[in-house]
């Protein structure tokens, strides 16, 4: 793997011109059999506008991990257990998207953070994490699907209906991806305005609840932090109090990932995006409000309102009735909303479905412009849409059927589990690629604060905490199967851990690849200029479009 100095010995090499910036440096230049510069075969195009991308950054991944899954974490860890479990994982993720959006800012392409891995880490790592990242999205289209046909067994649990509904979600999730990346991009923000509207709506009417304005008139306040209390135990340890309720925490902590799971979604969409440096660097920016108002509060509410023991927490029923919120309308004798949480929880998930249906599309798309993947995926219709990717990934969504014959949500748990740790694989790579890529930039008298549209003060901390933390996760993610062992637990616990090693020692033994030197990493080739993606940006005049610029 040999990298060159491009025309050494040309002095007119030694200035670059970037981001609007004259840097004087001799830019490396990767040999060509690495396909960094794709771009005469790269025939996607720039559709999805400011509004779209930064309603997919607040909301395109909310689904049923969100809205059904704190009630499961409320009832394993307790309302003060949950809330430190999404909290610590929250950190994580904030902390992969940063580092993503840092790396997307310098390079808005198609491929995204598996190529970055190839290019600034290890050829084999791209091609692993490509290929797990596009696994797990594969894997959670049919998960979100399942959710979304338990959804409507609160209105219709005839068993024989399943299959139907099934059929028809899948079909309008895979033609809403066929009909193109502008298609997509609306429904996105009708579905996103949805979410949004809903989640604020039950955090207002939790907190309702919990000061005594509900039909019962009954002020809860912290009762429920009192008796039962803020932790529960995992049921491990009953004779070490607090080491099973620490376990307790550890237990939720898939949970929470899944719920978080897709936030790097916008900048999958980068190589789609309008003005995609600057729309994206808004986006980041503003993931952390989110991750704070919309997870963090939306947690701590619902710990106010039902307490951990209720048995109605433990029914996995798969729709409303599941929800924390509905049971906690339910203890206060309100009787109209439920049905309505139930349609806008099937809105999330049809939302997420097709969110994940697009990344997964877009990576194979990626890992077959460089070689990763067979060739045929790259092929586009005349309007920059990548169908064959479309087309093969979307077969993946018929997957879902098999809760016909085996049972929703046995299917439903087993691939919630399987799907997160191959989130863990993707984020920690993220900050592991983003780690090798900062000391490149450094290595090579880059300043990233000059050069890079994005950039956050508080890396590389954020990248070290968010590697060592999904470390931590990886390993620990199963430890209630060695309490009460079972092979079918362990193996959907850390199966993927073999699975990602081998894709990386499969590359990097057939193809011979090394890792990258800092003085050998190319952040020119085949890297758009500032003025190639972004357009004069124009201020608002009147007060809707001061508005509009406030929310998107």
């Amino acid at each position: 793997m040999s990298a060159q100095s491009q025309q050494k010995d040309d002095p007119s090499a030694g200035s670059v011109e970037k981001f609007g910036v004259d840097v004087s440096l001799q830019p490396v230049i990767a040999d060509p059999e690495h396909k960094f510069d794709v771009a005469s075969i790269d025939l996607v195009q720039r559709r999805l506008k400011q509004r779209h991308v930064q309603m997919i950054a607040i909301a395109g991944t909310l689904g049923t991990g969100l809205f059904l899954g704190s009630g499961k974490a409320l009832s394993g860890a307790g309302p003060l257990g949950a809330l430190i479990a999404y909290a610590l994982v929250g950190t994580v993720a904030y902390s992969s998207l940063c580092s993503i959006g840092e790396m997307t800012s310098h390079a808005p392409i198609s491929g995204t953070f598996p190529h970055f891995a190839a290019r600034w880490v290890d050829p084999a790592l791209g091609f692993a994490v490509g290929w797990n990242y596009y696994y797990t999205n594969l894997m959670t289209v049919p998960v979100e699907i399942t959710g979304a046909q338990l959804l409507i067994t609160y209105w219709d649990s005839n068993s024989h209906h399943v299959a139907i509904y099934t059929t028809v979600i899948s079909c309008l999730v895979i033609l809403i991806n066929v009909f193109g990346v502008r298609w997509f991009g609306e429904a996105e923000f009708v579905f996103a305005m949805i979410k949004l509207s809903m989640i604020t709506g039950l955090i207002l009417v939790g907190l309702v609840i919990d000061l005594g304005g509900a039909p019962n008139h009954q002020r809860l306040g912290f009762q429920y932090w009192k008796n039962p209390g803020v932790f529960a135990g995992a049921g491990l340890e009953p004779k070490h109090i607090g080491l099973d309720r620490f376990l307790g925490i550890l237990s939720v902590l898939v949970q929470a990932a899944f719920s978080f799971q897709g936030m790097e979604l916008v900048a999958v969409a980068a190589s789609e995006t309008e003005n995609p440096r600057r729309n994206i660097a808004k986006a980041v920016r503003r993931v952390f409000y989110r991750i704070c108002i919309f997870y963090l509060l939306g947690i701590f509410i619902t710990g106010l309102i039902v307490p951990y023991n209720d048995p109605e927490l433990l029914q996995s029923t798969g729709n409303a009735a599941q929800s924390p919120y509905v049971i906690a309308m339910t203890l206060a004798g309100i009787k109209v909303l439920p049905s309505i949480i139930n349609a806008g929880i099937l809105t999330s998930a049809f939302s997420a479905s097709n969110s994940f249906l697009f990344c997964s599309s877009r990576i194979l798309y990626g890992l077959s412009l460089r070689g990763q993947a067979p060739f045929i995926f790259t092929r586009c219709t005349s309007s920059g849409l990548p169908i064959v990717a479309i087309g093969f990934t979307g077969m993946f969504a018929f997957l879902s059927l098999m809760n016909v014959s085996s049972g929703s949500e046995t299917v439903f748990n087993w691939l919630v589990n399987l799907t997160t740790v191959g989130g863990f694989f993707t984020w920690g790579s993220i900050n592991l690629t983003y780690l090798f890529f900062y000391r490149g930039l450094k290595a090579q008298g880059i300043n990233r604060k000059e050069r890079l549209y994005y950039w956050n003060s508080l890396q590389p901390g954020l990248a070290i905490w968010g590697f060592t933390w999904c470390s931590i996760f990886i390993l620990i993610n199963g430890f209630e199967v060695f309490w009460s062992f079972k092979a079918s637990g362990f193996l959907t616990a850390y199966i993927n851990i073999p699975i990602f090693f081998g894709l990386y020692l499969f590359w990097k033994i057939t193809k011979r690849t090394k890792v990258w030197k800092p003085e050998e990493m190319d952040f020119v080739t085949g890297v758009p200029t500032l003025e190639e993606t972004e357009s004069p940006e124009i201020p608002p005049t009147t007060f809707w479009q001061r508005v509009a610029a406030v929310l998107f």
